[in-house]
């Protein structure tokens, strides 16, 4: 009896332990991978002088977060006029960049446009025109 509760009791701290530490390995591949993609972005904007209007012209069709989904990519140039209105905004509801937003909706599949709100909190995201990547809570 002695040792199931030994053993129970590593279980639960070891397990929260083990969670923590994957939610951040995810959140650090998200970076990653965005930080690819804006530099395969960088690249096409280099040779065709204009920036893709999805990611499968920047040759990134089909890749997804570490939790299954794609990841978002929004060209202002293709969005039109209205751009500002579909564009990511930070706490002063001031659009996060100027050209494109890029980003994955995080743990929870969720997200809003201005990082205000509680579905971005997760958001990992693409700002200041590619200065700062990470967490949308953190920015």
């Amino acid at each position: 009896m002695i040792v199931v509760a030994i053993i129970g009791t590593l279980a639960a701290i070891a397990i929260p332990a083990f969670q923590h530490s994957l939610a951040r390995a995810q959140v650090a591949r998200a970076i990653a991978d965005l930080r690819a993609i804006q530099i395969d972005i960088d690249i096409f904007e280099l040779e065709h002088n204009r920036l893709p209007v999805d990611l499968a012209e920047a040759g990134r069709a089909g890749i997804t977060d570490p939790w299954g989904r794609p990841y978002q990519y929004l060209c202002f140039a293709a969005a039109g006029k209205n751009w500002k209105g579909q564009a990511r905004k930070d706490h002063s509801l001031v659009p996060l960049n100027s050209t494109y937003d890029l980003y994955s909706l995080g743990r929870d599949g969720e997200t809003a446009g201005p990082l205000t709100a509680k579905a971005s909190q997760d958001d990992i995201i693409r700002a200041n025109d590619g200065g700062y990547l990470g967490l949308g809570s953190e920015y």
